[in-house]
């Protein structure tokens, strides 16, 4: 697990030597087996540890320095290539040994499959849990070309596990029609196309809540992040975002885990999209981390 060896590769910028006295711990997931259309996340935490070492400790929108919080860059999980169901494994062995150290537990992605294992080692700790889901893609499909564990099916397999009254979507807007119609008729709750507004909504009904939030870069608009493997049209801004973030955090749920998901650096020469999610970190870190 590393968390007593110490990590020698890059880190998050002003994490603390060892994880004994962090309230929250990072962690990456350098997994991308079962993209369907372009690979290249497994690069994504470590681009998001280079590109913070650009960012302030100040954040004038939580009005706190990285040094309020204490956390522990425990680096990248070292998941076996091309095995996803083993990487599954190992993933979630991660996450439940950071939840029973009674740890935030923080990972950075990697697909989006990689939040599977950790909502199942959340259940077991939290099985009273909500979740908040923050995509451009539904994810809710049963299976992609005949395989279940796919980047498509994480949401999915959430609401088997915990009911899907229990889940809310936000900043929808790709899916087949089938997923679009179970979400209708399921009982989840899915915002098409915004996230801020309809968290405002929201929010108030999950007060005194255990929340895990999941959060796929893909949300934003391509020109806010082309560096995603499944691009999509017509999302929001960074500004939505990080007012999001702030919405949350000012709420009166309990946050108790998060991860962002799908950076893929080789798209995006300009290296907004790590530039990006490493401020998202940042604000997470700030605003959920109690």
């Amino acid at each position: 697990m590393r968390f007593d060896e110490g990590y020698s590769g890059k880190v998050f910028i002003m994490s603390h030597p060892t994880h004994e006295d962090a309230q929250a711990i990072i962690y990456g997931m350098p997994m991308d087996w079962t993209v369907s259309f372009r690979p290249g996340s497994r690069f994504g935490p470590n681009r998001i540890r280079e590109a913070s070492l650009g960012l302030e400790e100040y954040s004038p929108y939580m009005d706190k320095h990285l040094e309020d919080v204490k956390y522990f860059d425990a680096g990248d999980i070292p998941l076996p290539f091309g095995n996803p169901q083993r990487s599954l494994d190992m993933i979630y062995d991660y996450a439940k040994k950071i939840l029973d150290l009674g740890k935030f537990p923080l990972g950075l992605g990697g697909e989006h499959l990689v939040s599977w294992p950790i909502l199942q080692a959340v259940h077991e700790k939290y099985p009273d849990f909500a979740l908040i889901h923050i995509d451009a893609h539904a994810d809710l499909r049963e299976e992609y070309e005949g395989e279940p564990l796919s980047h498509s099916t994480p949401v999915r397999k959430t609401c088997e596990l915990i009911g899907p009254e229990n889940v809310y979507s936000f900043g929808i807007r790709s899916g087949m029609r089938e997923e679009f119609a179970y979400a209708q008729d399921s009982g989840m709750y899915m915002a098409k196309f915004e996230v801020a507004e309809p968290l405002k909504e929201v929010l108030p009904k999950l007060k005194g809540r255990n929340v895990y939030v999941t959060i796929d870069i893909d949300v934003l608009d391509p020109a806010f992040a082309p560096g995603t493997g499944t691009a999509e049209a017509g999302g929001i801004t960074s500004k939505e975002l990080l007012e999001s973030i702030q919405l949350i955090a000012q709420s009166d749920v309990h946050v108790i885990g998060a991860d962002l998901v799908e950076v893929a650096p080789i798209y995006d020469p300009t290296e907004k999209t790590p530039i990006a999610a490493s401020k998202f970190i940042r604000e997470i870190l700030l605003g959920w981390v109690k």
